[in-house]
Protein backbone atom coordinates (compact mmCIF):
# COMPACT_ATOMS: atom_id res chain seq x y z
CA UNK A 1 0.00 0.00 0.00
CA UNK A 2 1.33 3.42 -0.95
CA UNK A 3 1.99 5.65 2.04
CA UNK A 4 0.34 8.95 1.22
CA UNK A 5 0.39 12.08 3.34
CA UNK A 6 -1.16 15.52 2.98
CA UNK A 7 1.00 18.29 4.38
CA UNK A 8 -1.53 20.83 5.64
CA UNK A 9 -0.28 24.35 6.30
CA UNK A 10 -2.22 26.77 8.47
CA UNK A 11 -4.77 28.53 6.25
CA UNK A 12 -5.11 25.55 3.86
CA UNK A 13 -7.86 25.95 1.27
CA UNK A 14 -10.80 23.83 2.40
CA UNK A 15 -11.94 22.68 -1.05
CA UNK A 16 -8.50 21.52 -2.16
CA UNK A 17 -7.95 19.47 0.97
CA UNK A 18 -11.40 17.86 0.82
CA UNK A 19 -11.30 17.23 -2.95
CA UNK A 20 -8.15 15.14 -2.72
CA UNK A 21 -9.32 13.20 0.34
CA UNK A 22 -12.83 12.53 -1.01
CA UNK A 23 -11.53 11.30 -4.36
CA UNK A 24 -9.12 8.85 -2.71
CA UNK A 25 -11.82 7.66 -0.30
CA UNK A 26 -14.27 7.08 -3.16
CA UNK A 27 -11.68 5.06 -5.08
CA UNK A 28 -10.99 2.90 -2.04
CA UNK A 29 -14.69 2.11 -1.63
CA UNK A 30 -15.12 1.31 -5.33
CA UNK A 31 -12.04 -0.90 -5.63
CA UNK A 32 -12.64 -4.60 -6.16
CA UNK A 33 -11.71 -6.71 -3.11
CA UNK A 34 -9.00 -8.52 -5.06
CA UNK A 35 -7.37 -5.24 -6.11
CA UNK A 36 -6.09 -4.58 -2.61
CA UNK A 37 -6.36 -0.86 -3.22
CA UNK A 38 -6.37 1.55 -0.31
CA UNK A 39 -5.82 5.21 -1.04
CA UNK A 40 -6.25 6.75 2.37
CA UNK A 41 -4.06 9.73 3.16
CA UNK A 42 -2.75 10.85 6.55
CA UNK A 43 -2.98 14.58 7.24
CA UNK A 44 0.21 15.95 8.79
CA UNK A 45 1.30 19.44 9.81
CA UNK A 46 4.60 21.04 10.77
CA UNK A 47 3.25 22.51 14.00
CA UNK A 48 2.06 21.09 17.28
CA UNK A 49 -1.64 21.37 18.01
CA UNK A 50 -2.85 21.14 14.44
CA UNK A 51 -3.86 23.75 11.90
CA UNK A 52 -6.98 25.61 10.86
CA UNK A 53 -8.37 25.88 7.35
CA UNK A 54 -9.01 29.14 5.54
CA UNK A 55 -12.61 28.93 6.82
CA UNK A 56 -11.46 28.43 10.39
CA UNK A 57 -12.13 24.70 10.71
CA UNK A 58 -9.73 22.75 12.92
CA UNK A 59 -8.08 19.79 11.18
CA UNK A 60 -7.29 16.68 13.23
CA UNK A 61 -3.75 15.76 12.27
CA UNK A 62 -0.39 14.49 13.41
CA UNK A 63 2.86 16.37 13.47
CA UNK A 64 5.03 15.61 10.45
CA UNK A 65 8.47 14.10 11.03
CA UNK A 66 11.28 13.88 8.51
CA UNK A 67 11.58 10.19 9.41
CA UNK A 68 8.04 9.49 8.14
CA UNK A 69 9.35 8.52 4.66
CA UNK A 70 6.08 8.77 2.67
CA UNK A 71 5.71 7.59 -0.92
CA UNK A 72 3.50 10.48 -2.02
CA UNK A 73 3.10 13.91 -0.45
CA UNK A 74 0.38 16.39 -1.41
CA UNK A 75 0.70 20.10 -0.69
CA UNK A 76 -2.86 21.44 -1.10
CA UNK A 77 -3.67 25.04 -1.96
CA UNK A 78 -3.35 27.87 0.50
CA UNK A 79 -6.41 30.05 1.06
CA UNK A 80 -4.98 33.00 -0.89
CA UNK A 81 -6.33 34.31 -4.20
CA UNK A 82 -4.06 37.30 -4.96
CA UNK A 83 -0.31 37.76 -5.15
CA UNK A 84 -0.45 40.09 -2.12
CA UNK A 85 -2.34 37.55 0.00
CA UNK A 86 -0.09 34.75 -1.20
CA UNK A 87 3.04 36.74 -0.36
CA UNK A 88 1.76 37.13 3.20
CA UNK A 89 0.87 33.43 3.39
CA UNK A 90 4.37 32.43 2.26
CA UNK A 91 5.82 34.38 5.21
CA UNK A 92 4.01 32.02 7.58
CA UNK A 93 6.57 30.33 9.88
CA UNK A 94 5.07 26.98 8.81
CA UNK A 95 6.53 27.47 5.33
CA UNK A 96 10.16 27.08 6.44
CA UNK A 97 9.30 23.85 8.21
CA UNK A 98 7.36 22.62 5.20
CA UNK A 99 10.26 23.39 2.84
CA UNK A 100 12.70 21.38 4.97
CA UNK A 101 10.32 18.42 5.16
CA UNK A 102 9.61 18.43 1.43
CA UNK A 103 13.31 18.52 0.54
CA UNK A 104 14.06 15.67 2.96
CA UNK A 105 11.17 13.50 1.80
CA UNK A 106 12.05 14.06 -1.86
CA UNK A 107 15.64 13.06 -1.17
CA UNK A 108 14.30 9.90 0.46
CA UNK A 109 12.45 9.00 -2.74
CA UNK A 110 8.99 10.47 -2.21
CA UNK A 111 6.94 11.96 -5.03
CA UNK A 112 5.90 15.50 -4.12
CA UNK A 113 2.64 16.84 -5.58
CA UNK A 114 1.10 20.29 -5.25
CA UNK A 115 -1.96 22.03 -6.66
CA UNK A 116 -3.12 25.60 -7.18
CA UNK A 117 -1.35 27.98 -4.76
CA UNK A 118 0.27 24.98 -3.09
CA UNK A 119 2.65 24.97 -6.07
CA UNK A 120 4.21 28.13 -4.66
CA UNK A 121 5.13 26.24 -1.49
CA UNK A 122 6.77 23.52 -3.60
CA UNK A 123 8.58 26.14 -5.69
CA UNK A 124 9.94 27.73 -2.49
CA UNK A 125 11.93 24.53 -1.87
CA UNK A 126 13.95 24.99 -5.07
CA UNK A 127 13.03 21.46 -6.17
CA UNK A 128 11.27 22.80 -9.26
CA UNK A 129 14.25 24.85 -10.49
CA UNK A 130 15.15 23.83 -14.01
CA UNK A 131 12.01 21.74 -14.34
CA UNK A 132 8.54 22.18 -15.84
CA UNK A 133 5.54 23.01 -13.67
CA UNK A 134 2.10 24.57 -13.72
CA UNK A 135 0.11 26.71 -11.28
CA UNK A 136 -3.15 28.65 -10.98
CA UNK A 137 -3.60 30.40 -14.32
CA UNK A 138 -4.31 33.86 -12.88
CA UNK A 139 -1.09 33.81 -10.81
CA UNK A 140 1.18 32.72 -13.66
CA UNK A 141 2.89 36.10 -14.03
CA UNK A 142 3.54 36.32 -10.30
CA UNK A 143 4.92 32.77 -10.31
CA UNK A 144 7.28 33.59 -13.18
CA UNK A 145 8.59 36.71 -11.47
CA UNK A 146 9.13 34.90 -8.16
CA UNK A 147 10.58 31.66 -9.57
CA UNK A 148 12.32 32.50 -12.86
CA UNK A 149 14.26 29.23 -12.83
CA UNK A 150 11.07 27.17 -13.20
CA UNK A 151 9.81 26.40 -16.72
CA UNK A 152 6.18 27.36 -16.19
CA UNK A 153 3.58 25.75 -18.47
CA UNK A 154 0.47 27.39 -17.04
CA UNK A 155 -1.75 26.38 -19.99
CA UNK A 156 -1.54 22.79 -18.76
CA UNK A 157 -3.68 21.32 -15.98
CA UNK A 158 -1.13 18.73 -14.81
CA UNK A 159 2.64 18.57 -15.24
CA UNK A 160 4.77 15.66 -14.05
CA UNK A 161 8.57 15.63 -13.94
CA UNK A 162 11.10 13.63 -11.88
CA UNK A 163 8.93 12.70 -8.88
CA UNK A 164 7.36 16.15 -8.87
CA UNK A 165 3.75 16.73 -9.94
CA UNK A 166 2.03 20.11 -10.15
CA UNK A 167 -1.59 20.88 -10.93
CA UNK A 168 -3.46 24.05 -11.86
CA UNK A 169 -6.30 25.95 -10.22
CA UNK A 170 -8.54 24.70 -7.42
CA UNK A 171 -10.48 21.83 -9.02
CA UNK A 172 -7.22 20.43 -10.36
CA UNK A 173 -6.94 18.80 -6.92
CA UNK A 174 -9.40 16.27 -8.38
CA UNK A 175 -7.15 15.77 -11.43
CA UNK A 176 -4.19 15.23 -9.13
CA UNK A 177 -6.06 12.59 -7.10
CA UNK A 178 -7.25 10.81 -10.26
CA UNK A 179 -3.68 10.84 -11.61
CA UNK A 180 -2.53 9.12 -8.44
CA UNK A 181 -5.29 6.48 -8.63
CA UNK A 182 -4.54 5.96 -12.34
CA UNK A 183 -0.97 4.90 -11.49
CA UNK A 184 -2.51 1.91 -9.69
CA UNK A 185 -5.54 1.26 -11.90
CA UNK A 186 -6.68 3.27 -14.94
CA UNK A 187 -10.06 1.54 -14.85
CA UNK A 188 -10.60 2.40 -11.18
CA UNK A 189 -9.68 6.03 -11.89
CA UNK A 190 -12.25 6.09 -14.71
CA UNK A 191 -15.01 4.63 -12.51
CA UNK A 192 -14.17 7.05 -9.69
CA UNK A 193 -14.39 9.99 -12.08
CA UNK A 194 -17.83 8.85 -13.22
CA UNK A 195 -19.12 8.44 -9.67
CA UNK A 196 -17.96 11.98 -8.85
CA UNK A 197 -19.19 13.38 -12.20
CA UNK A 198 -15.68 14.53 -13.08
CA UNK A 199 -15.51 15.11 -16.82
CA UNK A 200 -12.18 14.88 -18.65
CA UNK A 201 -10.53 18.20 -17.93
CA UNK A 202 -9.82 20.63 -20.73
CA UNK A 203 -6.41 22.33 -20.75
CA UNK A 204 -6.22 25.03 -18.09
CA UNK A 205 -5.98 27.58 -20.89
CA UNK A 206 -9.68 26.93 -21.52
CA UNK A 207 -10.55 28.60 -18.23
CA UNK A 208 -8.05 31.46 -18.33
CA UNK A 209 -9.38 35.00 -18.72
CA UNK A 210 -6.56 37.07 -20.25
CA UNK A 211 -7.39 40.33 -18.46
CA UNK A 212 -7.63 38.51 -15.11
CA UNK A 213 -4.01 37.38 -15.29
CA UNK A 214 -2.38 39.48 -12.59
CA UNK A 215 0.60 41.56 -13.66
CA UNK A 216 1.97 44.95 -12.67
CA UNK A 217 4.18 45.80 -15.64
CA UNK A 218 3.11 49.12 -17.20
CA UNK A 219 4.30 48.12 -20.67
CA UNK A 220 2.18 44.96 -20.54
CA UNK A 221 -0.86 46.97 -19.42
CA UNK A 222 -0.31 49.43 -22.30
CA UNK A 223 0.08 46.58 -24.80
CA UNK A 224 -3.12 44.97 -23.55
CA UNK A 225 -4.99 48.27 -24.04
CA UNK A 226 -3.65 48.55 -27.59
CA UNK A 227 -4.47 44.91 -28.35
CA UNK A 228 -8.08 45.17 -27.15
CA UNK A 229 -8.59 48.29 -29.24
CA UNK A 230 -7.22 46.53 -32.32
CA UNK A 231 -8.85 43.09 -32.22
CA UNK A 232 -10.51 43.70 -35.61
CA UNK A 233 -7.27 44.80 -37.26
CA UNK A 234 -4.28 42.82 -38.43
CA UNK A 235 -1.57 42.39 -35.79
CA UNK A 236 1.48 44.64 -36.07
CA UNK A 237 4.26 44.34 -33.50
CA UNK A 238 5.75 47.63 -34.72
CA UNK A 239 2.45 49.50 -34.22
CA UNK A 240 2.03 47.96 -30.76
CA UNK A 241 5.58 48.89 -29.75
CA UNK A 242 5.09 52.44 -31.03
CA UNK A 243 1.93 52.78 -28.91
CA UNK A 244 3.68 51.43 -25.80
CA UNK A 245 6.74 53.60 -26.39
CA UNK A 246 9.40 50.87 -26.55
CA UNK A 247 11.19 48.97 -29.27
CA UNK A 248 9.61 45.88 -30.79
CA UNK A 249 12.37 43.73 -29.28
CA UNK A 250 11.86 45.22 -25.81
CA UNK A 251 8.10 44.72 -26.02
CA UNK A 252 8.51 41.08 -27.08
CA UNK A 253 10.92 40.47 -24.22
CA UNK A 254 8.61 42.09 -21.65
CA UNK A 255 5.51 40.26 -22.83
CA UNK A 256 7.29 36.92 -22.79
CA UNK A 257 8.81 37.53 -19.35
CA UNK A 258 5.46 38.47 -17.79
CA UNK A 259 2.97 36.36 -19.75
CA UNK A 260 5.13 33.52 -21.00
CA UNK A 261 4.11 34.00 -24.64
CA UNK A 262 4.72 36.26 -27.61
CA UNK A 263 2.75 39.47 -28.23
CA UNK A 264 1.03 37.79 -31.20
CA UNK A 265 0.02 34.75 -29.10
CA UNK A 266 -1.43 37.00 -26.41
CA UNK A 267 -3.28 39.03 -29.06
CA UNK A 268 -4.76 35.75 -30.31
CA UNK A 269 -5.79 34.85 -26.75
CA UNK A 270 -7.73 38.11 -26.52
CA UNK A 271 -9.38 37.43 -29.87
CA UNK A 272 -10.44 33.95 -28.76
CA UNK A 273 -11.76 35.37 -25.49
CA UNK A 274 -13.82 37.92 -27.43
CA UNK A 275 -15.08 35.30 -29.88
CA UNK A 276 -16.12 32.98 -27.04
CA UNK A 277 -17.99 35.85 -25.41
CA UNK A 278 -19.84 36.66 -28.64
CA UNK A 279 -20.75 33.00 -29.11
CA UNK A 280 -22.28 32.93 -25.65
CA UNK A 281 -24.13 36.26 -25.74
CA UNK A 282 -25.22 36.78 -29.35
CA UNK A 283 -26.70 34.91 -32.30
CA UNK A 284 -23.99 36.17 -34.67
CA UNK A 285 -22.70 33.55 -37.07
CA UNK A 286 -19.12 32.33 -36.77
CA UNK A 287 -18.34 34.20 -40.01
CA UNK A 288 -19.62 37.46 -38.49
CA UNK A 289 -17.69 36.86 -35.27
CA UNK A 290 -14.55 36.14 -37.29
CA UNK A 291 -14.82 39.59 -38.91
CA UNK A 292 -15.30 41.26 -35.50
CA UNK A 293 -12.21 39.55 -34.13
CA UNK A 294 -9.90 40.25 -37.03
CA UNK A 295 -9.95 37.04 -39.06
CA UNK A 296 -10.46 36.96 -42.82
CA UNK A 297 -12.51 33.77 -42.64
CA UNK A 298 -14.19 31.58 -40.06
CA UNK A 299 -11.87 28.60 -40.68
CA UNK A 300 -8.96 30.28 -38.92
CA UNK A 301 -11.15 31.26 -35.97
CA UNK A 302 -12.60 27.76 -35.70
CA UNK A 303 -9.09 26.30 -35.61
CA UNK A 304 -7.97 28.70 -32.88
CA UNK A 305 -11.10 28.10 -30.81
CA UNK A 306 -10.49 24.36 -30.93
CA UNK A 307 -6.80 24.75 -30.11
CA UNK A 308 -7.27 27.23 -27.26
CA UNK A 309 -10.45 25.91 -25.63
CA UNK A 310 -10.50 22.25 -26.62
CA UNK A 311 -14.02 22.75 -28.06
CA UNK A 312 -15.52 23.64 -31.42
CA UNK A 313 -17.51 26.83 -31.99
CA UNK A 314 -20.70 24.75 -32.13
CA UNK A 315 -19.90 23.06 -28.82
CA UNK A 316 -19.19 26.41 -27.15
CA UNK A 317 -22.51 27.81 -28.36
CA UNK A 318 -24.39 24.65 -27.34
CA UNK A 319 -22.89 24.73 -23.83
CA UNK A 320 -23.94 28.31 -23.36
CA UNK A 321 -27.44 27.62 -24.72
CA UNK A 322 -27.80 24.81 -22.18
CA UNK A 323 -26.70 27.12 -19.38
CA UNK A 324 -29.22 29.74 -20.47
CA UNK A 325 -32.04 27.17 -20.44
CA UNK A 326 -31.32 25.99 -16.88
Amino acid sequence: MTKTVILAIDGVFDTGLAAFQDTLATASELAEPNEGASFSATVLSVRRGGVRTAHGLTIPNKRALSSSKPDLVLVPALGAKTDEALTRALRNPDIDGAKNLLRTWHAQGATIAAACTGTFVLAETGLLDGKSATTSWWLASFFRSRYPQVALENDRTLVRTERLVTAGAVLAHFDLALWFIRQHSPSLAAVTARYLMLDPRSPQATYAIPDHVRHADEAVHAFESWARANLENGFSLEDAARFVGVSARTLSRKIHAVLGRSPLAYHQDLRVERASYLLSTTQLSVDEIAVQTGYVNAATLRTLLRRKTGRTASELRRINELKASD
